[in-house]
């Protein structure tokens, strides 16, 4: 998702061709809102799920700290995530918001789940969900303040793994089993949701419960399926493109944000 990471961050996520998802998301984003001259908020969480279990990444401890997942009551599709760590950076200009961001980012991806397989010797073990809340501020015509805001995420899907051509044994094996069993949850709700049944299997996993509002919810949902050209890999890019084929077929049905007074933004709590 960062795709390469230089120690000059200055310099990457700007020239370099093999800046990933989140630093080109970031210059677009912010570009347009510098043009725009809006004076904005950014709040930053970044969160990974290994073995079932929510993981903070951006914890002040040196490995991440484990979540508490809630409903919430106040939102159907929502959930809270308890104790979630949350970054604010303030509007100065683009390029040093930008930085600042990707410090964050930073911080937060060596924390991740990584392993060295047959296929892959930086292979993410765990799915991950860096999240940016943009605030934006609105004078009302009363003259009372309103904040506009809205919600990217940003997420990472461990791909499926065949356990025999990764070379996974004893640990790494059980793990490949249950990142395949939470992309299967994944499937079954994808199908669920195509099918319109009159049940949808989101509780069945912390991922699908995740993902909810983005899967048949209020949201603008954009999948990316990565393939390989590889004759060796054939299976793994027919089950991918299965997959990405039936995605398509959800029905989204968004709904613009409302517009909060600042006390009222204050009352809200952490979604993702």
């Amino acid at each position: 998702m960062e795709g390469e990471r230089h120690d000059d961050l200055a310099t990457s996520w700007d020239n370099d061709p093999f800046s990933g998802i989140i630093p080109r998301t970031l210059s677009h984003l912010f570009d347009r809102l510098k043009i725009q001259e809006m004076e904005c908020t950014v709040r930053v969480t970044f969160i990974e799920m290994y073995y079932e279990e929510i993981y903070d990444l951006l914890s002040g401890t040196n490995v991440a700290t484990k979540l508490s997942l809630y409903d919430d009551t106040t939102k159907k599709g929502s959930v809270i995530t308890q104790g979630m760590e949350e970054f604010t950076v303030h509007n100065k200009n683009g390029v040093s918001l930008v930085l600042d961001i990707l410090n964050i980012l930073a911080k937060g991806s060596p924390k991740r789940q990584t392993a060295t397989t047959l296929m892959n010797a930086h292979s993410s073990r765990s799915h991950s969900i860096f999240s940016i809340t943009l605030h934006i501020k609105e004078n009302a015509d009363d003259g009372e303040e309103l904040m506009k805001f809205g919600k990217l995420n940003l997420v990472d899907l461990v791909g499926s793994e065949n356990i025999g051509r990764s070379g996974a044994v004893e640990r790494r094996a059980r793990e490949v089993g249950n990142i395949n069993l939470s992309l299967l949850t994944l499937g079954h709700v994808i199908t669920s949701l195509v099918e319109r049944a009159p049940r949808i299997p989101y509780r069945e996993s912390k991922l699908t419960r995740l993902l909810q509002d983005s899967l048949g919810g209020r949201t603008k949902t954009s999948i990316i399926a990565t393939i390989s050209p590889a004759a060796a890999n054939l299976e793994e890019t027919l089950s991918t493109l299965d997959y990405a084929h039936r995605a398509m077929n959800i029905t989204n049905r968004p709904e613009v944000n409302q517009k909060l007074t600042q006390k009222a933004l204050l009352k809200k709590p952490s979604h993702i």
